[in-house]
């Protein structure tokens, strides 16, 4: 089916409980392998690429595959621009047909956040597309993004930011981050239920790769609404290949080496979007 925005997927998720799997893309096999696994278990999807995947491709590169691919499948898809790093990016994903946008100016002090993150919500409130922000840091490294700590989010802060800005979802910290994690994450559930009670846009955890089944739960069930994972698919991609060429190092054909990372990339997301409980819900 056509691409949709993220709006009503997201409201859904709030309304029903549940949230949305969104699941980080870096080429075809992985568009394929996401999508492969929303259509099985009947569930409404969200596919993303970072700043640095579109340096490596184009927005327009991605947005035409994604295009392709989702409408060959009867579930929701939307396309979204993970960690928006300036303004200029995230209008030139929604000219070429982005569905949804994410603004990242958690690197600014709270008012500078707001003005940019405002700016970036006006322009696509005339494209109709919905917009998602950060407030608070969520640690770790994912592609050039870098934090050097955390900070988590305020609640009080939280809901005086999505009044202002105007924005459609809002990401916060409580402790995860992206990349893989070294130890074990502690995370500050009762901090989501309490942003909950003050925010009224739907919620997102951001570093969700690596955490255990009961911590992703249990954010849902206190309010996040959409769940991002990235670095996990990468690595089931990866291994997949390094496996195959192991195995069968005489292989040099690029499809053989797909087909593996596809099946790979497709029984991870599967098991994300359970633990989300937005299978069926399409």
């Amino acid at each position: 089916m056509p691409l949709v925005t993220s709006e009503r997927m997201l409201l859904d998720a709030q309304k029903g409980r549940y949230a949305v799997g969104a699941f980080n893309v870096e080429n075809m096999e992985m568009v394929k392998a996401v999508l492969a696994a929303a259509e099985e278990l009947k569930a409404p999807v969200m596919l993303q690429t970072t700043p640095s995947t579109v340096k490596y491709g184009s927005v327009e590169t991605y947005a035409a595959i994604v295009k392709a691919e989702a409408e060959k499948v009867p579930v929701p898809v939307c396309l979204h621009l993970d960690h928006g790093s300036s303004f200029d990016l995230a209008v030139k994903a929604m000219k070429a047909g982005y569905t949804s946008v994410m603004i990242d100016g958690s690197h600014e002090n709270f008012e500078n956040n707001i003005a940019i993150t405002k700016q970036v919500a006006d322009v696509a409130k005339a494209f109709g597309i919905p917009v998602e922000a950060e407030l608070g840091k969520v640690g770790g490294k994912e592609d050039d993004l870098e934090a050097e700590a955390d900070t988590n989010t305020d609640p009080i802060e939280a809901k005086e930011f999505s009044e202002r800005t105007g924005i459609s979802s809002l990401a916060v910290a409580i402790g995860t981050a992206h990349g893989f994690y070294v130890g074990t994450p502690v995370l500050d559930k009762p901090r989501v239920s309490a942003i909950r009670e003050v925010v009224s846009v739907p919620l997102v955890l951001h570093g969700a790769s690596g955490l255990s089944e009961e911590d992703v739960r249990e954010c849902v069930e206190r309010g996040m609404c959409k769940v991002n994972f990235a670095t996990e698919l990468r690595a089931a991609y990866t291994d997949a290949v390094k496996k195959l060429l192991k195995e069968k190092p005489e292989t040099f054909d690029p499809k053989k080496l797909g087909i593996v990372a596809m099946e790979a990339v497709k029984e991870q997301v599967m098991i994300r979007m359970k633990m989300c409980g937005c299978d069926g819900k399409a």
